[in-house]
């Protein structure tokens, strides 16, 4: 399985945002089990780009 067009896009949207703000990625992985996109940025970012291309931040208790 790959990622969505909507995962794609919104993947790059959120990576030039954490970029612009001096944000260095350190995890960037695609879950084919559960179709989702997670994105680390500097230990205490944690964001996932669900199929249609929503993200959000992850929340401690779904780790």
């Amino acid at each position: 399985m790959l990622p969505t067009a909507a995962q794609n896009s919104t993947s790059v949207f959120v990576c030039q945002m954490l970029s612009n703000c001096y944000r260095n990625i350190q995890i960037f992985r695609y879950s084919p089990s559960s179709r989702i996109l997670y994105v680390f940025a500097n230990d205490e970012l944690q964001l996932i780009i669900t199929r249609d291309g929503e993200w959000r931040f992850l929340d401690e208790t779904e780790l």
